[in-house]
């Protein structure tokens, strides 16, 4: 719980602390001792959860964090030589301090534009075309950020859409979905409708920013490609040894369909202070508020002044579009604090 005083983070949704459900069902495993490197009951619930909730026979992997989870589907998926398209504001692209190049031995990030943070297939022709013999990397895996980084989510058709050209080129398509949750939550869809059913082959499913304290989820949708992860897994370190304890969280989120509770309420926060920052600071967003990320233009001084009252956020597109994040955890009085602080300061 939060502690009076306290001003809420709108600097990213990691910020947030474990929810309730899934921090009740980590020390419900941590009751007792048992087996270790997955082979706990929890871990072989979860794997089943998910299967349940995307409503395929999948294989589930744990690992530590979205970079780990990102970068070893995309090695198990592309050889030294191929390449892998994606967004010019993919995290895969500006986050990941080269985890991507470095577990796949070489592969290239080709990169797109696109309006709102999502791949213009056009572009993605173009690129894919222009690496058409051995001297250049070949395309093997075209990339998609779901929610993504400028907080947009794609539609069920648009992934459809990529898959059939991928699919179409010999490609695979991988989903990083660090915030898929606030998706399912935006589009009201059933999980299924926007990954395999629309051609994803491995999802990257994200608890991290929906209210686990580390653990995301990899998801082979085709479970020919998921052939010897495990040992992938174990030689990047990212084998647990207590894997009970990234695993049992999870249940925590996935039962009661707590995950898209939390999702919702990220969700509504957002468009929430979208409107109040509109309305009573006359402050309009950037990209549209599908999940729950707020992009706005603020002038240096006035974001000078919000961080010296202690309200902590970045600057994300040059010069001065600035994100602020919602999460689980963002309360009303959270956001009617900032804003306040906005009106006072703005005039």
């Amino acid at each position: 719980m939060k502690q009076s005083g306290e001003r809420h983070d709108f600097a990213s949704d990691n910020t947030a602390g474990i929810c309730p459900e899934a921090f009740a069902a980590l020390e419900e495993a941590n009751a007792n001792d048992a087996p270790s490197y997955g082979e706990d009951r929890w871990t072989a619930r979860i794997c089943d959860r998910v299967r349940e909730l995307f409503e395929t026979d999948c294989d589930v992997y744990l690992v530590f964090n979205g970079t780990a989870a990102n970068a070893l589907a995309l090695a198990q998926l592309c050889q030294s030589f191929e390449s892998v398209v994606c967004h010019e504001y993919a995290h895969i692209q500006t986050d990941e301090c080269g985890a991507p190049e470095f577990f796949t031995k070489g592969s290239k990030l080709l990169l797109i534009s696109g309006a709102n943070g999502k791949i213009d297939i056009g572009q993605a022709e173009a690129v894919i075309a222009r690496q058409n013999e051995l001297h250049s990397h070949k395309p093997r895996v075209i990339s998609i950020t779901q929610a993504t980084e400028l907080g947009t989510v794609y539609s069920r058709d648009e992934i459809a859409a990529i898959g059939e050209f991928a699919h179409g080129r010999h490609m695979f398509v991988h989903m990083d979905g660090a915030r898929f949750a606030n998706a399912i939550a935006s589009l009201n869809c059933a999980p299924k409708s926007i990954t395999w059913e629309a051609g994803v082959d491995v999802l990257c499913f994200g608890g991290t920013k929906n209210g686990t304290a580390a653990g995301e989820l990899v998801i082979f949708f085709k479970k020919e490609l998921s052939r010897e992860f495990d040992y992938r897994v174990k030689q990047a370190g990212q084998l647990g040894s207590k894997m009970r304890f990234l695993a049992a969280p999870w249940l925590g989120l996935l039962t009661n369909g707590v995950w898209l509770k939390n999702a919702q309420q990220a969700n509504r926060a957002a468009r929430h202070l979208a409107d109040r920052l509109r309305n009573e600071a006359k402050i309009d967003t950037m990209f549209p508020v599908d999940a729950n990320a707020v992009f706005v233009r603020m002038n240096e001084q006035l974001v000078r002044d919000l961080h010296a009252r202690g309200w902590h956020f970045y600057k994300f597109v040059e010069p001065t579009v600035y994100r602020l994040m919602c999460s689980w955890s963002t309360t009303d009085r959270d956001i009617s604090d900032f804003v306040a602080d906005v009106v006072a300061l703005n005039h």
